[in-house]
């Protein structure tokens, strides 16, 4: 019974593309220095590995980010926390679970595109870009949008592009997408969005109402697409359509 549960595992280990054994207590080694060392190696471990992120690559990204750079001075001490963190226009970063999470399960390799909708302080647009991807992201404040350009150029960052504008209709003449991935919520899937995926191609999505909200992922196999739900969560609401147009920002 057990050899078959272990097959089973590696079954599904092998589709989803992880890299690393997934036994518990077993995280890969790290190099851990600089500044937040000790709060790094915790996340890794304790915050990501620790609970069910696996692909190693998807590890490496996250550990590779400095978390720190896209906060204010007064909560970079928390930076690695696994919490969300204000980021001004009462928006907020992500979780670092919740980046990693979501982007494993999008399963990004190297020159895929990739539309964001929500980058705000471009976090998980970094952590896109250290797998390979190519990022083209949309974000509803341009204060922000503004923010995120130059602290990734800052940081060397060169394969994005980014929008202020809303991102509830994706980006059409920007598509198809290998990968859409939202750090916002719709109360229910806007209807343009699946059709901007490459045939093959993958979503990642939170959907539904304040306090009712589930992680999606929709992938694209011809014109059909398979649905997964995944798990409750909780995120900001992806606004409907507004007057704002749409302007490139950096590419």
């Amino acid at each position: 019974m057990i050899v078959k549960q272990r097959n089973l595992l590696m079954k599904w280990a092998n589709f989803f593309g992880w890299k690393t054994d997934r036994r518990a207590g077993a995280p890969p080694r790290f190099e851990y220095a600089g500044e937040f060392s000790r709060q790094r190696r915790r996340m890794i471990e304790e915050h990501l590995y620790g609970r069910d992120v696996r692909d190693t690559s998807v590890l490496e990204a996250m550990l590779r980010v400095p978390r720190e750079a896209f906060l204010e001075a007064e909560y970079r001490h928390d930076a690695y926390a696994d919490k969300p963190q204000p980021i001004g226009k009462r928006q907020t970063i992500s979780q670092p679970y919740m980046v990693a999470r979501m982007t494993e399960m999008a399963r990004v390799v190297p020159g895929c595109r990739v539309l964001e909708l929500g980058s705000g302080c471009g976090y998980q647009t970094a952590v896109i870009m250290e797998l390979g991807g190519e990022v083209v992201g949309i974000e509803l404040h341009r204060e922000l949008a503004e923010s995120a350009k130059t602290r990734l150029q800052s940081l060397g960052y060169r394969r994005f592009s980014l929008v202020h504008g809303n991102g509830y209709d994706g980006f059409g003449d920007q598509a198809p997408f290998d990968i859409i991935i939202s750090g916002a919520a719709p109360r229910v899937l806007p209807e343009h969005l699946p059709g901007q995926l490459q045939d093959g191609g993958r979503m990642v999505i939170p959907i539904g109402p304040e306090g009712d909200q589930h992680l999606y992922r929709y992938t694209r196999k011809g014109e059909t697409y398979h649905r997964e739900r995944l798990f409750g969560v909780r995120f900001l609401p992806l606004i409907p359509p507004g007057p704002q147009p749409q302007e490139s920002l950096s590419l």
